[in-house]
């Protein structure tokens, strides 16, 4: 579990991150937070394109972030969008976070507008997952 501290950490993280997402299309911003083996947190922001399927997600940003710091592993992530409904990594996300964690022990939290969290292990929504382990 992660502490209270951690917590408020990768929420102001998320927050910055969703401040500075670049969605034209959608107007739907959305903040990333991945808290990676070594205790670090790792932003990312959604960034549209206007050939839609070339966007990035937020979660993909703080992956890219967290290994370019030469961070393999993760701890969780933290999703913060728009409006009262909680949002969750995308399918895509799900096994792009696979790759850099336990799927039974990664966090995965989402916050929406009114501060209110939802918590779950990646193996709970991505279940029966292929990972690395599976090339091996």
């Amino acid at each position: 579990m992660l502490t209270g501290d951690v917590q408020s950490r990768m929420l102001a993280v998320a927050q910055a991150a969703r401040a500075v997402a670049y969605a034209p299309y959608s107007n739907y911003h959305v903040g990333a937070a991945l808290l990676g083996a070594d205790g670090r947190i790792f932003g990312g922001c959604n960034v549209e394109n206007a050939a839609f399927p070339q966007g990035v997600c937020a979660e993909a940003g703080a992956i890219s972030a967290m290994v370019l710091a030469g961070v393999r592993k993760a701890q969780a992530v933290l999703v913060l969008g728009g409006g009262p409904r909680m949002i969750t990594p995308c399918g895509g996300c799900r096994q792009k976070l696979r790759e850099f964690c336990d799927p039974h022990t990664f966090q995965v939290l989402a916050v929406n507008d009114d501060g209110q969290q939802q918590q779950w292990t990646l193996e709970q929504l991505f279940p029966n997952s292929f990972g690395p382990d599976h090339l091996s």
